[in-house]
């Protein structure tokens, strides 16, 4: 049956027997030092040289790839429906990005406040152009509450020019000009990584309580005429995650913050960006102790197994399948360090052959159907396999990036103001089985 013309349910069927297809046919291949060889396949026919082995290999990760893709691609279009039944239906209390208020009155209209940058709705605000225009009180305190930080996180990676000034020096008579170059030359910083895959949703409370059930005991069986019914055993605990608190600050001039152009690059390309990368990190390997999230890593309950003695392919398909077996889902994602992908694309045979592709081709983002994810605040050598899904995970965000400008300690003789941002969110495991570690990849 083409891809095209399959349900969610019979893709994700094929690509479980795929994947065993796979499987079978690379531990069959594997020698002891990690090579590949042709001379141990005995499941697929017609296989007389390295040539053919590879081949097959790549035939079969072809397959799942575009089965991941069509998955993936369902995954999506399922959830945008049920965002938009619960848009209609009024069920959300609270403002969705750039669409009114979310109970269908009152709110703003759908094209406001879409496409303006952080930076914008500050130099914008009321309130920040009375205080700009003469009106200046001690401290400047404005909130966006209508706007997701997730709203910004595609602005806070742009960097806007920060001008052009002109340089003149009259020393030696009237000099020709010196024109500044238009933009700056950025540091290096690690990228959002974590949160593009993290399913988001929004939280009224200092809180996130929900119920698990953590007793599910079928007894359901055969009764005999006139015999009695075997009882089920069914009961709930309540779990809560708490809303933490994330901010960032940048002390500036009079002078600066006067150069409004300037405010809003600094805004859009350091503030807003240091707390979504900071959020980013703790999703994965926060501790959990106060003022911290837990993130993903150090939640109890996550599968866990060691590479072992199994090639990283191996290991990786395994934990596909524990999440399967054990947390009852579907993984989604595959999130590894840049130095372990490197080892696995770097996977040759015994005569030298590059198993996903050579080094003039791309070379794969998936490894048994799923994307692959890179991301270096995991620890090299630990991979995180999960299902990414709003049933088993989600980011909730308490109140989106809130910008304020004020006084520190004598800032005021100094002539030197404060511009801070912060936002909250918690991060709720809802089943920690459905996310699984494999470690020693590098061992």
């Amino acid at each position: 049956m083409p891809i095209t013309n399959m349900t969610l349910e019979q893709a994700q069927e094929s690509m479980q027997a795929k994947s065993a297809e796979l499987n079978t046919l690379m531990k069959e291949a594997v020698r002891d030092d990690g090579t590949y060889d042709f001379a141990g396949v005995k499941s697929v026919k017609d296989i007389k040289n390295n040539s053919d082995l590879v081949k097959a290999i790549r035939d079969r990760n072809a397959e799942l790839d575009e089965l991941g893709e069509f998955i993936q691609g369902q995954r999506e279009m399922k959830q945008a429906v049920r965002d938009q039944e619960v848009r209609e239906k009024g069920l959300r209390g609270f403002p969705l990005p750039g669409a009114g208020d979310g109970n269908g009155g009152g709110g703003l209209p759908a094209n406001i406040g879409q496409f303006k940058s952080l930076g914008k709705q500050l130099v914008e605000a009321k309130g920040f152009k009375e205080w700009h225009g003469g009106s200046r009180g001690p401290a400047l305190d404005l909130s966006f509450d209508d706007m997701l930080g997730s709203d910004f996180l595609a602005k806070a990676a742009q960097f806007d020019t920060m001008g052009r000034k002109a340089l003149m020096s009259t020393t030696a008579g009237f000099a020709p000009e010196s024109i500044r170059l238009p933009g700056f030359v950025e540091a290096p910083t690690r990228p959002i990584q974590l949160l593009d895959i993290l399913p988001m949703g929004r939280v009224t409370q200092a809180a996130v309580p929900f119920m698990e059930e953590t007793t599910r005991t079928h007894a359901a069986a055969e009764v005999a005429e006139g015999g009695t019914f075997a009882e089920s055993t069914f009961a709930f605990t309540q779990r809560s995650t708490p809303v933490v608190k994330i901010g960032d600050s940048l002390p500036v001039t009079d002078e600066q913050l006067e150069d409004v152009a300037l405010i809003e690059s600094y805004v859009n390309g350091r503030l807003a960006f240091g707390v979504r990368q900071r959020l980013d990190q703790q999703c994965m390997i926060g501790n959990g102790t106060a003022p911290n999230l837990r993130g993903i890593l150090n939640t109890a309950g996550i599968q866990t197994a060691a590479r072992g003695a199994n090639p990283v392919m191996d290991a990786i398909y395994i934990a596909i399948i524990n999440i399967m077996l054990t947390g009852r889902a579907q993984a989604t994602h595959i999130v590894m360090h840049p130095r372990d992908f490197q080892r696995v694309r770097l996977t040759r045979t015994a005569d030298g052959i590059y198993i996903y592709g050579s080094p003039l081709e791309a070379g794969p983002s998936r490894l048994w159907g799923l994307p692959v994810v890179l991301n270096d605040v995991l620890a090299e050598g630990t991979a995180l396999i999960g299902a990414f899904e709003p049933t088993f995970i989600t980011l909730f965000e308490r109140r989106g990036i809130d910008i304020q400008v004020g006084y520190v300690a004598n800032q005021f003789i100094q002539g030197v103001r404060t511009m801070r941002a912060d936002m909250r969110a918690a991060l709720a495991v809802f089943r920690p089985a459905a996310f699984h570690t494999v470690t020693d990849l590098d061992a």
